[in-house]
């Protein structure tokens, strides 16, 4: 695979990965108060406060993962968000017989979108992206000092 190839391939890996949670913050903000009874639905405190942190959350890494802006930390925040919703939202150790294959497959899809996210946290976004790009230079690290400067 040629480096070209493999720069394509990690832009539309990253954007298929974000684009889930683009649509899904976008859902939450367009029907906010089904998604703040459903988080109340799980016995959770502050719903609507919850709410907004899920939109914040998925659109806004969403949104970085896209482009490729800070995409390490919006795939850790990615990670962490995961680690929180997966057990609660798709617990099919929970639920009746008949939704438990459902939450089941949720809860391994969501397993998944967390092994990819790691691999973006471990490989980074790709060449085509801002962190990769003149745009992230405020990502570039300034020369060092060496010893035999002078003050």
């Amino acid at each position: 695979m040629t480096t070209t190839q493999k720069d394509w391939a990690a832009l539309v890996g990253r954007v298929l990965l974000a684009l889930m949670f683009i649509i899904s913050g976008w859902g939450k903000i367009t029907d906010f108060s089904g998604t703040a009874g459903y988080i109340a639905s799980q016995e959770l405190p502050m719903p609507q406060v919850l709410a907004v942190i899920a939109i914040l959350i998925e659109l806004g890494a969403g949104l970085a993962i896209a482009f490729g802006w800070k995409t390490r930390w919006a795939a850790l925040v990615m990670v962490a968000f995961l680690i929180v919703i997966t057990p609660i939202f798709h617990g099919f150790w929970n639920v009746p017989a008949d939704e438990a294959m459902m939450q089941q497959i949720n809860f391994m899809k969501n397993l998944s979108i967390l092994g990819g996210m790691l691999v973006l946290f471990a490989w980074g976004p790709g060449r085509f992206s801002f962190d990769e790009s003149r745009l992230g230079a405020a990502e570039v690290e300034l020369p060092r000092r060496r010893a035999t400067d002078v003050n």
